[in-house]
């Protein structure tokens, strides 16, 4: 049995790591290169660092983050925000990221993502999806959170994992900083509609959520920000938790 993954995620604006609810009303929340030795010291199993004002200020993700975040960690971490063309991914990549995410450019140019996944292989690409409950379907947005697509969450989904993408990150934006646990159904149905792992995100107030998101989906991982940020949940004790209720854990 594959083992199930821990991965905080620092979103980053103006250098700086911060944390709202639903996309807005944000807050510091630390050094993110100073957040990502700490996590990486304390037993996460991968990172996640996303630029979450690029794609709406039209600003390239800087692989300066890349370079300085690769010199303290001794885990696997993501880059996303901004990118726009294979260029950028590769310098990202070069610059120590083992894998890039890409979201509201991957919407615009599907393209993006054959060339990506032609590029640097599949495992290097993943695409994070932003969606709202609309009732009767899941409506996909871009520019963090902001603007509407007529996109559905799984018919894009499908596309993206057709296009060479090697994992998706869901994000609930009705969930993402209410602390009231992840979106069960919608992940799973995200599981069920592609062969490619699924990371959760949005929702995760309680290590009873991780319990519940790794037990009732198929999720292989689940990512969460402001419990870690501001240690409301210590990842040691969460993964001994998740163990002590039958979840498959590196520790």
């Amino acid at each position: 049995m594959l083992t199930k993954r821990i991965i905080p995620c620092l979103d980053v604006k103006d250098g700086r790591t911060v944390k709202g609810i639903r996309f807005k009303n944000l807050t510091d929340a630390g050094d993110p290169v100073e957040l990502g030795a700490l996590y990486s010291r304390a037993g996460a199993d991968e990172l996640v660092y996303l630029d979450i004002t690029a794609s709406h200020e039209n600003r390239n993700t800087a692989a300066e983050l890349a370079k300085e975040v690769a010199k303290e960690l001794n885990i696997p971490f993501t880059i996303g925000g901004g990118i726009s063309d294979v260029r950028q991914a590769a310098s990202i990549l070069q610059n120590g990221a083992d894998k890039v995410t890409v979201n509201s450019a991957a919407v615009r140019n599907p393209g993006l993502i054959d060339e990506l996944a032609h590029a640097f292989g599949s495992q290097a690409v993943v695409v994070a999806i932003d969606a709202e409950d609309h009732g009767d379907h899941w409506q996909v947005y871009v520019s963090g959170g902001r603007i509407p697509t007529e996109r559905k969450l799984l018919e894009w989904a499908r596309e993206v994992t057709s296009r060479g993408a090697g994992e998706i990150l869901f994000t609930s934006m009705n969930h993402d900083g209410t602390k009231s646990g992840f979106a069960l159904e919608a992940l799973q149905q995200v599981c069920e509609s592609v062969p490619i792992p699924v990371i959760a995100s949005g929702g995760a107030g309680t290590m009873d959520h991780f319990r519940e998101v790794f037990s009732q989906t198929w999720c292989t991982g689940a990512l969460a920000a402001s419990i870690f940020h501001y240690r409301e949940i210590e990842i040691t004790d969460l993964k001994k938790y998740l163990i002590d209720h039958g979840i498959n854990m590196r520790i």
